[in-house]
């Protein structure tokens, strides 16, 4: 059942305003955390929360109707969750900004929310300074992270790509693992000695290594071994 607080106010365009300040809905399907939402932001004059609702559905009415600034939207809620509220935000040309705010901070959840066009991801700690200094930036449409986020962003970007393992390339690596030489290894997959060596270079390179030990090691670690090999690892 669709969970809808009736707003304060009748439409209105986000063009229309006069007074300068910032309208907020807030999602979430927790009474008590939308409560002390508002509280936070009761002393912030220039910002009000115009409306309410326990559901992704209900955002997402509440947003059509009232065409408010910035939506604040939690991740996990009934009936439409908050992803898929926000993509229908997004792409619903009231010009709201999807702002997240959420105690989830996995790299899928983030991920999920920014491709669905979130312009920010704060989390529940944030403090409500950082809770106001947020939603004029997102109305601004800056982006938004809170700096936990930030962080595992950065560190995904700077990890190194995986490239797949080709078939053979895997047969290879299996081989080796099992603490084959190359030329038994030639012989296991009728290929010649040389063959073995160009793909075992091709694994080095895709796996960020430099010797077959440490190729053995890495493609334990990402799960691209068939099983564990023990003579190659001396």
């Amino acid at each position: 059942m669709t969970e809808r607080i009736e707003p304060k106010e009748p439409k209105e365009s986000n063009e229309a305003r006069q007074d300068g300040r910032l309208r907020v809905i807030l999602a979430d399907d927790h009474t008590v955390m939308r409560a002390g939402v508002i509280a936070l932001l009761a002393s912030e004059p220039a910002i009000e929360i115009v409306g309410e609702a326990g559901d992704g559905r209900a955002a997402v009415e509440l947003v059509e109707e009232l065409r408010p600034d910035v939506a604040l939207i939690d991740l996990r809620m009934p009936v439409l969750d908050g992803v898929a509220a926000t993509a229908e935000i997004a792409s619903g040309g009231t010009g709201t900004r999807v702002l997240i705010l959420t105690t989830y901070d996995t790299d899928a959840e983030i991920e999920r929310a920014v491709e669905a066009g979130a312009i920010g991801y704060l989390l529940k700690d944030t403090t409500r300074d950082q809770l106001a200094d947020a939603i004029r930036s997102a109305a601004r449409g800056e982006t938004v992270l809170a700096p936990r986020v930030a962080q595992k962003l950065v560190a995904r970007m700077r990890r190194p790509v995986q490239v797949p393992l080709t078939s053979r390339e895997a047969d290879v690596l299996n081989a080796v693992a099992d603490g084959l030489s190359n030329a038994d290894i030639g012989k296991r997959l009728v290929i010649a000695e040389a063959t073995v060596k160009t793909h075992l270079l091709r694994v080095f390179a895709k796996l960020g290594v430099s010797d077959r030990t440490h190729a053995v090691v890495v493609a334990l670690e990402r799960g691209l071994l068939q099983r564990p090999g023990r003579d190659a690892l001396g």
